[in-house]
């Protein structure tokens, strides 16, 4: 077992991360006598950080964890997950999906799910890497044709100038029948299991105390939504922090393992990860 007082834990600087983290913050949930550190960068960069599994516990993207399943394992909780909605595809004007093809679309980093869902729902065309929160902008000046938007955007994406072409996890759904797995939260392994499994629980315990302490933990995710205000930050919050954020579940495996399958059935995965799951 990784001999440590510190756990630090890689989340990205948004509003449902934030939530869930809440109960670390407050120092009402802790892991043994562990301190719990928060780490944050964008996800995209979290992705990278874990091919060499620099910290001991990071949120990643579902797709990206296809590529780290030797060195991290899937905590049961802190998983966010679209319920019918997800990732949205916009443009400067409304179109079907089909449209897109040979048009340059940005997409929020090459590891993302969502990178990984449109490469699976749309047609062929030619995509670029952007920041996540400059698609937008992109977009809307015509630097690119098409853009797919995550976090707070999909729901502040009319106020920047864009329109709404898809929904993947509603396409994703229309499918499969299945939710869509965006996000994990992974522990690496030589901490071994045991530790594994407290930290996940822990997760839990900071979640479940940021849902009793629901106004408070709301005032402190604002810190790091851009452009939310109170009630659409809530919005925001109850759209990732759900049932299956406190326990993937079976749906939530059977949605993550189909993701996996198809990833790898159309050549975007080099194979279909092992999965191990604490907590």
């Amino acid at each position: 077992m990784l001999a440590t007082q510190v756990l630090r834990f890689g989340h990205s600087p948004d509003p449902d991360d934030a939530f869930m983290f809440y109960g670390f913050a407050t120092g009402a949930v802790q892991v043994r006598d562990h301190r719990v550190e928060h780490v944050l960068e964008d996800i995209e960069s979290l992705n990278r950080r874990a091919l060499t599994g620099e910290l001991e516990i990071t949120a990643v993207s579902a797709h990206a964890y296809a590529h780290l399943a030797d060195r991290y394992w899937v905590m049961r909780t802190g998983a966010s997950v679209g319920r019918g909605y997800g990732p949205l595809v916009v443009a400067r004007e409304e179109m079907p999906l089909a449209a897109l093809a040979g048009k340059k679309v940005a997409l929020p980093g090459a590891w993302t799910t969502a990178a990984l869902v449109f490469g699976l729902l749309a047609p062929p065309c030619e995509t670029v890497q952007r920041p996540f929160d400059g698609i937008m902008e992109d977009v809307a000046a015509g630097r690119v044709d098409a853009g797919v938007i995550i976090h707070e955007g999909q729901l502040t994406f009319a106020e920047h100038g864009v329109q709404k072409v898809a929904d993947l996890g509603q396409e994703w759904h229309r499918e499969t029948g299945l939710p869509l797995p965006l996000g994990l939260d992974v522990v690496r392994a030589d901490l071994g299991r045991d530790l594994a499994d407290e930290a996940s629980r822990a997760l839990r315990a900071s979640i479940e105390y940021a849902v009793a302490h629901e106004d408070e933990a709301v005032a402190y995710a604002m810190k790091f939504g851009r452009g939310l205000d109170r009630e659409r930050c809530r919005r925001f919050v109850r759209m990732y922090v759900n049932d299956d954020t406190l326990d993937l579940g079976d749906e939530g495996e059977r949605a993550l393992r189909t993701l996996y399958e198809r990833g790898a059935a159309k050549g975007i995965l080099p194979q279909i990860p092992q999965l191990t799951f604490v907590g």
